[in-house]
């Protein structure tokens, strides 16, 4: 079915005002706290271009306008030498009866390629104000049969079961001379939220040889679960618009096996603007009976991120 989709606004871009938020506002990711707040966690960079995590409040009634903006980030980066220590960016929280639990995209520079990514978990006590880690290492991080990086996770609580939907690379490519990267969307599970089973289950694989598949975001709803993510080509997607990110989208019945149907993700580039070139790391939610996607415009975030509502589904 077509998801027409209208274009509100675009919500947020940093000031460069902050030290620690100088440009970015990257993977902008939505949880509602237990006392209905409507909170967007988001990605920013500081002066040394290091990523860390702050949120935003929307009105959740509108939620199309700003309330406020956290004054800190939510969690520093990591110790020196661990899996995070130049990037903390989120992928999704999950509340618990007591905790919330914050699973992001740690970063660490690299050699020969540019960097190297894995997924970690961070906890709250106070709502998702501040989180601290309970280990310093990562949850999920290369293995034999995913050799290169694992990042972007999207956590559910289904049922009795923790599912997850991430991006793992499959290969780098010297392309005109630099590194880059492909990267599918895997499948894994817990019974716990700390421990991960994985079997290299691909959730949505490639549709051709050209495709890297990035940050998925599911959604289980009465008609089954469905996927957003960000599809791209592995070459020129930073100078050529017609090569950089646009929304795919998948459906299940399980959650395990997927059926892509990209052409009903019907919200592309505007003609001028903030999202002229690409549109990014789509999240989907819901208010009521409305559903809204975020998601990010030019230069991976560094326009910011805007809002558009579902109208109608053809």
């Amino acid at each position: 079915m077509l998801q027409d989709w209208k274009k509100h606004k675009l919500l947020f871009r940093p000031s460069g005002e902050l030290a620690w938020m100088r440009t970015h506002a990257q993977v902008p990711t939505p949880f509602w706290t237990i006392d209905r707040k409507l909170r967007i966690y988001f990605g920013t960079r500081d002066a040394e271009n290091r990523t860390l995590t702050v949120f935003l409040e929307l009105d959740s009634g509108s939620p199309t306008e700003v309330l406020r903006v956290h004054d800190v980030p939510v969690l520093p980066l990591g110790a020196l030498g661990c899996f995070d220590d130049v990037g903390v960016m989120p992928g999704s929280l999950v509340a618990t009866e007591s905790k919330t639990y914050f699973y992001y995209t740690g970063w660490n520079t690299s050699t020969t390629v540019p960097y190297r990514l894995s997924i970690g978990l961070a906890i709250s006590d106070d709502g998702g104000q501040t989180f601290h880690r309970p280990f310093d290492g990562p949850i999920l991080d290369r293995t034999p049969r995913e050799p290169y990086f694992c990042s972007s996770p999207c956590v559910l609580r289904d049922g009795g079961m923790w599912r997850m939907w991430y991006h793992s690379a499959t290969e780098w490519l010297q392309v005109r001379g630099r590194a880059e990267p492909r990267y599918l969307v895997r499948y894994a599970e817990s019974n716990d939220g700390f421990e991960w089973r994985r079997s290299g289950e691909i959730a949505v694989g490639y549709a051709s040889s050209e495709e890297a598949i990035a940050r998925p975001w599911v959604v289980k709803d009465d008609s089954g679960y469905r996927m957003w993510f960000s599809t791209r080509s592995i070459r020129d997607y930073r100078s050529v618009q017609q090569q950089s990110y646009r929304i795919g989208y998948a459906e299940s019945t399980d959650g395990i096996a997927w059926q892509r149907r990209d052409e009903c993700a019907q919200l592309s580039v505007s003609t001028t603007g903030w999202d002229s070139e690409m549109i990014a790391y789509p999240t989907v939610f819901d208010v009521e009976n409305r559903r809204y996607v975020l998601y990010n415009g030019n230069g991976f975030g560094a326009s910011g991120f805007g809002i558009a509502e579902l109208r109608n589904v053809a």
